[in-house]
């Protein structure tokens, strides 16, 4: 008789789908474009992170990313909780410190409170916890294909992200949309809000030390301007503290510490400097912002908040 291998609970890295990654969720727009399918999702193995796959306005398939989604699933409940009646004045969605900041506008828009913490799905856990029998909490999500649909599973869960994905790709099919033009429609609503994410490694033993200096560098001389946009807000998590650079006035910020920069431009651009705290790598988040007056301008418009990201990705001297 055979012996079978015990798995020794080691994954190549290719053989790892993570839905983060294109060339994960590739694989699946083949046979999604076969089928002629409405949706495409796919989640990695232990079901936490979803990746969906959509028809653009012109018919052809693209990906979204952890923003979009986040903005479709966050607009879906808040919307169809006072469709049905039963939404609450003490409401509440919870975001990440790196998540696009439409979601701030949507909370406003629906009439809920939006809190933002670090990042990490405890830390959405944790704001439950702190405001449990005070608060109503709806939906959290962060920018990296997490959603947390209810309180039940206080972790990022793709099972009912799924779930709730599909829901609204059926219920826009019903009024003869795809969730492309609910996004648009979101956009022309609140703001075209696009994001974008570059991670730099540094090699060599002094890699780490590299990023440190990066870091400190950031924090001893703030850029004065990006991209040709006044710097107007300093945002340091690792000391807590908020800077207005026009008025120097200095604000705490009430949450832990956490080695964060973010800078706030006078257009509206917002960039995050986030290093690993166990690898010689940092994250550099970008969130741009455009008005949308209509579905027809949203190639134009689209075109033009790539353009600006890789201008500021360019004048910050990351690419």
């Amino acid at each position: 008789m055979d012996q079978q291998k015990t798995p020794d609970g080691n994954f190549p890295t290719v053989a790892y789908p993570n839905p983060e990654e294109k060339e994960t969720m590739s694989i699946g727009l083949q046979k999604a474009k076969e089928l002629d399918a409405d949706i495409l999702l796919g989640t990695d193995p232990d079901a936490d992170r979803v990746g969906i796959g959509i028809k653009n306005n012109k018919g052809e398939w693209v990906l979204m990313n952890g923003n979009q989604t986040a903005v479709l699933a966050f607009n879906y409940l808040l919307e169809a909780r006072k469709e049905k009646g039963i939404s609450q004045d003490n409401d509440m969605i919870i975001t990440t410190i790196v998540t696009t900041g439409m979601v701030d506008d949507l909370a406003r828009g629906n009439g809920v409170t939006c809190y933002r913490v670090l990042t990490g799905f405890k830390w959405i856990a944790e704001m439950i916890r702190l405001k449990e029998g005070k608060e109503n909490y709806v939906v959290g999500g962060e920018e990296s294909f997490g959603l947390m649909i209810g309180d039940k599973i206080r972790d990022k869960d793709a099972v009912s992200a799924v779930a709730l994905l599909c829901e609204m790709a059926a219920y826009e099919k019903e009024k003869g949309k795809t969730l492309f033009d609910k996004l648009v429609e979101l956009y022309i609503s609140y703001g075209f809000y696009k994001e974008d994410l570059i991670s730099i490694t540094k090699k060599g033993m002094d890699g780490q030390q590299q990023i440190a200096a990066m870091m400190q560098e950031y924090r001893n001389n703030p850029p004065q301007t990006i991209n040709g946009s006044k710097v107007t807000k300093v945002l340091d998590y690792d000391n807590g503290l908020s800077t207005n650079v026009q008025t120097r006035d200095v604000t705490p910020i009430d949450l832990p510490r956490s080695n964060v920069l973010q800078f706030i431009t006078e257009d509206g651009s917002l960039i995050s400097a986030r290093p690993s705290g166990t690898e010689p790598k940092i994250k550099f988040y970008f969130s741009v912002k455009e008005n949308l007056a209509s579905a027809d301008q949203f190639d134009e418009v689209n075109a033009k908040l790539d353009e600006k990201i890789q201008a500021i990705i360019k004048d910050m001297k990351l690419g």
